[in-house]
């Protein structure tokens, strides 16, 4: 079994229901969650014009491979109506992978660890809550060390649920 990090985020519409339905069809669609952090609220990145994001860190174990996982991540955004128009535009949902395990993978659809997550707080402050000592193949530092070295001066806030 691989540990796969997969990285939550949604900043249109009922954005807490949103992260949980993408909860429940990874748990059907790909493998049981193991780990999942807090809900963090943040800035719109990228493109910064845009609504502020809820985002979410999970944990899972698999036997399925990195493209299948990726293609079951696909299809579960499509389900519910991810549309993708504009680079870094809001979403109904985005589910990236994080880490598959301490594989590194470059290929064309696919590059993992993802290679931006070192330089984002919406990314290192959910993760190094839930897996603080897991070590970034490329890097060679665990995620609290990553987190320390941010440069990133987003504000990312535990979500306050209503």
């Amino acid at each position: 079994m691989i540990d796969v990090f997969l990285l939550l985020g949604s900043n249109l519409g009922t954005r807490e229901l949103f992260l949980q339905q993408a909860i429940e069809s990874i748990s059907a669609q790909i493998a049981p969650v193991k780990l999942v952090s807090s809900v963090y609220e943040t800035q719109s990145w990228g493109k910064t014009d845009e609504p502020d994001y809820l985002n979410q860190v999970l944990m899972l174990q698999t036997d399925l491979s990195a493209q299948d996982v990726l293609e079951k991540i696909l299809g579960i955004e499509l389900q519910m109506g991810r549309k993708r128009e504009v680079k870094w535009g809001s979403r109904i949902i985005d589910i990236d992978i994080l880490f598959y395990g301490d594989k590194v993978i470059h290929e064309i659809n696919l590059v993992v660890p993802h290679p931006e997550l070192y330089k984002r707080s919406f990314t290192l402050i959910p993760l190094a809550e839930i897996a603080p000592d897991f070590i970034h193949p490329v890097f060679k530092k665990n995620i609290l060390q990553l987190k320390d070295e941010l440069k990133d001066n987003l504000i990312v806030k535990k979500h306050i649920f209503e």
